[in-house]
């Protein structure tokens, strides 16, 4: 439910998909109608090669928004100076609409974990987060976008939840929020495997309702896999009816946020990924769609 402190606007949130390697030459030769193409930063660090060629061809096309792995902003240890060059030089070069990573750490002493892991919800995590955010956004000049993680292990002793975790990142670094919705759904139904509760939507729809409709810069959908005694979030299917109706809702409370559909294993035909897409825009338009009829309405 909205709150009455944010109208959500009823302009037609922009929708892109995931660009993998599997369809770079289907979307070059299609162009079909999207609004933007994101891809793994990590990807197109090379400084020269096919790969960033083909990058940059698409850029010709779509804009582009980079979302990386790899820059470990939870690390206690700051961010990497390496990955972070690289990722500047592509910023540069690309000149992307959105940057993005995780609120996760991957480094500790001279070893990468190569996997997103949670931070704790602690002060410290929290001023350590915010210190490598900064130093990130100083080095690319522009404000990025951080992601809510699909956790499959728990620290201890939290000091605060998830949302306010992540608001007040937001409000102390000047960051985005990327609001992934399938992780949300991911971490709730492991939440009800482990007894915690039995509304994971509902446990969704708080969650939602808990973060701040200002600092959100793009949604995520994406497909996720029941493994018998826990949810993974392997990106491999269609986008699951339940969190269809939470992105519904996170449009009626955040309005016509940037929304991706994610796709990274067992990746279909593109023409599978854009009726995804179309979905989004329909559903967005489910709950937009008063707010434009209350508008005509006035005038």
């Amino acid at each position: 439910m909205t709150t009455p402190a944010h109208r959500p606007s009823a302009a037609a949130p922009e929708v892109g998909i995931g660009w993998r390697h599997p369809h770079y030459a289907a979307l070059l030769e299609q162009q079909p109608a999207l609004d933007f193409l994101e891809v793994h930063s990590e990807n197109f660090f090379s400084p020269g090669g096919a790969a960033l060629a083909v990058l940059r061809e698409g850029r010709e096309r779509y804009a582009v928004s980079l979302h990386g792995v790899g820059l470990s902003l939870g690390s206690a240890q700051g961010v990497d100076e390496w990955h972070l060059a690289q990722l500047a030089r592509l910023v540069q070069a690309i000149d992307p609409v959105r940057v993005s990573d995780h609120a996760s750490f991957a480094r500790g002493a001279a070893l990468h974990a190569a996997d997103l892991l949670p931070v704790p919800l602690s002060r410290a995590a929290l001023d350590a987060m915010c210190t490598n955010v900064q130093r990130v956004q100083d080095r690319l000049g522009r404000p990025i976008a951080v992601e809510n993680l699909s956790a499959y292990v728990q620290w201890r002793g939290a000091e605060m939840d998830e949302p306010d975790f992540l608001n007040t990142l937001a409000r102390r670094s000047g960051c985005g929020l990327l609001v992934d919705v399938n992780n949300v759904f991911v971490n709730a139904l492991n939440a009800q495997l482990r007894s915690e509760h039995s509304d994971p939507v509902g446990a969704c729809r708080r969650w939602l309702d808990a973060i701040g409709p200002h600092h959100v810069a793009e949604l995520h959908l994406a497909g996720h896999r029941h493994c018998g005694d826990i949810v993974i979030d392997d990106h491999g299917s269609r986008v699951d009816e339940r969190v269809w109706a939470l992105y519904r809702h996170a449009i009626g409370r955040f309005g016509a946020v940037p929304t991706l559909i994610e796709w990274d294993t067992d990746v279909p035909e593109l023409a599978v990924l854009l009726a995804e897409a179309a979905h989004a825009r329909e559903a967005a338009a489910q709950v937009l769609a008063p707010a434009t009829d209350q508008q005509t309405v006035a005038a």
